[in-house]
């Protein structure tokens, strides 16, 4: 590091960290920002079994992969650690929260939600965060991007149950500017993108491996936006920093870190002994918080004592942002007056391509129920295999019975060269693969999560049973549209064993107009510490509804704007 102290030292590199990063450069600002995972250009990403056994993050134990899965009663959380953050690893939707989804409720009543923006102040940062990402549609009336059954089925089955189906924007390029879509060209950069010269990227390949990383480069993640365009204006950015603690100082705040050798990936090692990985320090006038929803409430928790003063709500306002998967297996049609199998390959197409809004009692003004989305969700064709050999256990006794066959007629030197035939009946009619149409719901989920420390450990106290109503709707709606489809609703096992599993996690350092409501307000500076700043997902108040990516993003530009205000000089 070149430096020892900052304008501004930035704790991540997700959604809130990269716009902030970016935006404070822009301005003139001399920023660091420290990311605990490492950078990934084009062509790095796991894919074999042993690399994917690498791939998740655990530095005590020699990894430093992509993956940092949470686990806690009744609820898993997955996030991603990375240079890049979540959007390395999510489904590419930038969908704005709906304006009446923006609640205001009594802060006196028990699980409230009360947002200190409106939807009014957004706009303008949603519209900067959607043009820096390049947002496009899935470009389904082209082939061969019309050639995915995913976007269709839903369509299909949305038309038949009378729902709103739409494209919603997504940050991947299929097009290049004022050119048709087409798969796999190349990706045409002025300058180079922080990953360097010969990291070369290619418009999407639709072959649904979004969540595992993009190897081609088509998405467009924050490592090749914002991130690319914070370095080419002067910030600092350094991957393998994490950080371990902070405290206010005379001139700001003063950060210790510790830098993780790349030479000792895949070696355990004691990851606390000062001798092994000595604490660094910097110190900067403004400190931004960008380490998620878990990890920023888990670095607050774990600091508390030199930050006494901080709201009582802290932890406070947890949500899963409503996730819920299921699929509609088994899918048939009518063709000519015949049932036959409904060729949907969730392997064709990015992670997801549309989507299906189901209002709420604030769109419509009637009855008590919270609004939700449905997405088709795609997965990579490696683990087509999976699910076809999973889902045919009987096939275990053909195969010994093929076996049996050949090796009878190998001792009996009977001549049969062609045993096709046997080997497709072994496959299956694949209609567990072929057929299947993966979901995933998210939406106005009850924020009643606590998280606190216990024993040192991040702990969450989910408290959803109040949103057992909600759960049961976004599934009700799941098999109503597996019905559509004539197949039948398969839900998530672990859904079978009463657990959650969350891509989504947000609250814990919620906004609020009063230091009684918030940890911050509604610029995102924690209360009674100037110049401490929260941009993550732990400042959202309740649930976003929809996937919650843009709006990170659009409330760091908001909390950006505060902070070059205040850094500009009064004229």
């Amino acid at each position: 590091m070149r430096n020892m102290h900052y304008d501004a030292v930035i704790v991540g590199s997700g959604f809130g960290g990269s716009v902030m990063a970016y935006r404070l450069a822009e301005a003139g600002l001399h920023v660091c920002l420290l990311e605990r995972g490492k950078a990934y250009p084009p062509g790095s990403f796991a894919r074999t079994p042993y690399q994917m056994k690498h791939n998740f993050w655990d530095p005590s134990n020699g990894s430093y992969g992509l993956y940092n899965a949470w686990s806690f009663p009744r609820l898993t959380a997955a996030v991603s650690s990375g240079l890049g953050g979540g959007s390395l690893i999510y489904s590419n939707v930038m969908i704005r929260k709906e304006e009446k989804w923006f609640v205001k409720e009594d802060p006196t009543t028990t699980n409230y939600e009360n947002w200190p923006v409106t939807r009014a102040d957004l706009d303008l940062h949603y519209d900067r965060v959607e043009k820096m990402l390049h947002v496009q549609q899935y470009p389904l009336a082209h082939p061969p991007y019309n050639g995915s059954g995913r976007p269709l089925a839903l369509k299909d089955a949305a038309e038949r149950l009378h729902l709103n189906w739409y494209l919603p924007p997504l940050a991947v390029t299929f097009a290049n500017e004022g050119a048709q879509p087409f798969p796999g060209l190349p990706i045409p950069e002025i300058l180079p993108n922080i990953h360097g010269a010969n990291s070369v990227r290619t418009t999407c390949r639709l072959c649904g491996e979004c969540n595992f990383g993009c190897n081609f480069g088509s998405k467009n993640s924050l490592d090749y936006t914002y991130l690319t365009e914070a370095s080419r204006l002067g910030a600092e950015i350094f991957p393998l920093c994490e950080v371990r603690s902070f405290q206010p100082s005379d001139d700001g705040y003063t950060i210790s870190y510790v830098e993780h050798d790349p030479a000792m990936e895949g070696q355990p090692q004691d990851t606390h002994n000062p001798t092994i990985l000595p604490l660094k320090t910097i110190t900067a006038n403004r400190l931004i918080l960008s380490a998620g929803t878990l990890g920023t409430t888990f670095l607050l928790l774990k600091n508390i004592d030199a930050f006494p003063h901080l709201s009582r709500m802290l932890g406070s306002h947890f949500s899963g942002n409503g996730d819920f998967i299921a699929s509609a297996t088994r899918c048939r049609e009518n063709v000519n007056g015949e049932q036959v199998q409904r060729i949907i390959e969730a392997t064709y197409g990015p992670a997801i391509t549309s989507t299906i809004r189901i209002p709420d009692t604030l769109d419509t003004g009637e009855g008590q129920t919270r609004g939700f989305y449905i997405q088709d969700a795609g997965y990579p064709n490696f683990i087509n295999w999976m699910l076809q050999i999973l889902s045919i256990p009987s096939s275990f006794g053909e195969w010994f019975s093929l076996g049996g066959h050949l090796i009878k007629g190998w001792l009996e030197d009977e001549v049969e060269t062609d045993v096709g035939g046997y080997l497709a009946q072994l496959l299956g009619s694949s209609d567990a693969s072929t057929c299947s149409l993966p979901m995933g719901g998210m939406g106005r989920d009850y924020p009643t999560g606590v998280m606190k420390l216990h024993d040192g450990k991040l702990s969450v106290d989910s408290n959803d049973h109040l949103s057992d109503g909600y759960y049961a709707r976004v599934r009700q709606q799941m098999k109503d549209i597996s019905d559509a489809l004539e197949g039948k609703l398969t839900d998530d096992p672990l859904w079978l064993l009463n657990r959650l599993v969350t891509v989504h996690p947000l609250g814990g350092c919620p906004m609020g107009s009063t230091i009684s409501e918030g940890v911050v307000n509604p610029h995102g500076e924690v209360f009674n510490y100037p110049n401490l700043y929260i941009a993550d997902g732990s400042v959202m108040p309740g649930p976003v509804g929809a996937n919650p990516s843009l709006t990170i993003a659009a409330l760091s530009d908001h909390t950006a704007d505060t902070i070059i205000d205040t850094y500009r000089p009064r004229t």
